[in-house]
Formats: structure tokens, sequence, C-alpha cells
């Protein structure tokens, strides 16, 4: 089951309340709280839509530049000595530390998705 969906590359996310009988979620790594609702999944869609055309637009009209889900560039906090090991592995190979993590976080993912189409 999928929890997000996606408009011009923003991406968000899809909750169901039981009590209220709706289907709600938000605009995903952005600051600004960008929330929609719908009672159907084709509602929720059009909500979605709607909720990412009214951001893009007030950020025009405030002469603000819209936030994208993703930059590409996050931190990450791991201890001292994982950190120095990762450090000198990457000299050692001659690649950059952002190098090094980006291959090891795409040998995970290959890895992950190995698993479950097994």
């Amino acid at each position: 089951m999928k929890n997000t969906i996606e408009y011009k590359n923003y991406l968000g996310s899809v909750e169901y309340s039981d009590e209220d009988e709706i289907f709600y979620g938000k605009i995903l790594g952005i600051r600004d709280l960008v929330s929609y609702q719908g009672e159907s999944v084709k509602e929720l869609k059009m909500s979605f839509q709607e909720s990412v055309e009214d951001y893009l637009q007030a950020c025009k009209s405030s002469n603000k530049i819209p936030e994208k889900s993703f930059k590409g560039s996050f931190n990450v906090r791991i201890d001292a000595d994982l950190h120095r090991l990762v450090f000198v592995l990457s000299k050692e190979k001659n690649i950059s530390l952002n190098s090094f993590v980006a291959d090891a976080i795409k040998e995970k993912i290959r890895n992950e998705r190995k698993l479950k189409t097994a």
C-alpha cells in the first residue's frame, strides 16, 4: 500500500480518519503547512492538486520562492566512530564523503528492493 501521492514533484501524505470518515494529508518535505482532505480517493487527489496549485500561487503573489519537497541535501547524525570510518573509507576510495554516503544509500535501496521481489 502506498501512503503518498505526487503532483508537480511534490509528495503528499495519505491518511485516513475512521472517526471523521475522510482521507487527509499534507505536502511532505517543506516547512510550510499545506494540507488537504477528501471523502474519497478521487476527492483527496483533486484536493491535493488544488492545494499544490494554491501554494504555488500564494508563493508567486508574495514574491516567495516555493520550497521543493526534496532539495538533495539532508543532515545525518551518526556516532563519531562511524563518521571517522566512513571518512577514512571515502579517502581510500578517493571519493568525497557525500559520494560515499550516496553510494551506500543506493546499495541499501537495491538490497531492500531485491528482498521485496524475492
